[in-house]
């Protein structure tokens, strides 16, 4: 059974950091994107970090980048989403995506073979 279980989601003052985890089983972690989107109510969902497994290669989000790093264990088993200065617009649910086949930002969310229920941020100012 494929799954993906994020957690490290919690309510923190701006300024703070969280540590979000992605764990997968139920498939085996080869050549695929696989990162973070976030959905705040009433907005879409949009991509925040991604990274290609093959080469570890990065994609981050304008909003994001500098704070935000996404990075994936030797196993490739656990996705973590360093989040650094966060601002209350960073409040979203944040979900994990994997088996996508390409990180490229025309490459539709709806691409990524496997998503987990999501973990909820939420940063007061």
């Amino acid at each position: 059974q494929v799954q993906l279980v994020e957690s490290g989601g919690d309510s923190v003052q701006a300024g703070g950091s969280l540590r979000l985890s992605c764990a997968a089983s139920g498939f085996t972690v080869g050549r695929m994107c696989r990162g973070w989107f976030r959905q705040a109510p009433g907005k879409e969902r949009e991509r925040v970090a991604l990274i290609y497994t093959g080469d570890s290669s990065t994609y981050y989000a304008a909003s994001v980048k500098g704070r935000f790093t996404i990075s994936q264990d030797n196993a490739k088993n656990t996705l973590v989403l360093q989040m650094n200065s966060l601002k209350p617009e960073d409040t979203a649910m944040y979900y994990c995506a994997a088996g996508g086949l390409y990180c490229d930002t025309w490459y539709s969310p709806t691409g990524y073979a496997y998503w987990g229920q999501g973990t909820q941020v939420t940063v007061s100012s």
